[in-house]
């Protein structure tokens, strides 16, 4: 479901899907859903995007080289850099 496609819900079906946000874990009944053995085809982050901001940031020289070296053809370096922090961020966060 898109936002485009949710704006022609009815108000019933409205209604059921914030009764089913406001639904526990606990109470969720997963037992008719197949366990996942493989998972060679999925996407990383196919459904879910964080907001991302724009800003300027300085780095040592150094750290920008390495990571645009070890970036595949040079791109997506700052994709690795955010990953990085991102880690660290999980890190110190336990």
């Amino acid at each position: 479901m898109n936002k485009a496609n949710s704006e022609n819900l009815t108000a019933e079906q409205r209604a059921e899907l914030e009764a089913l946000a406001a639904l526990p874990d606990a109470r969720i009944d997963t037992s008719d859903i197949p366990e996942a053995l493989d998972w060679n085809d999925t996407r990383r982050g196919a459904f879910y995007r964080p907001v991302k901001q724009q800003l300027t940031l300085r780095l040592d020289a150094d750290v920008v080289d390495w990571f645009k070296r070890h970036a595949e053809g040079g791109k997506g370096y700052q994709t690795d850099i955010n990953r990085a922090l991102r880690a660290y961020v999980m890190e110190k966060e336990g």
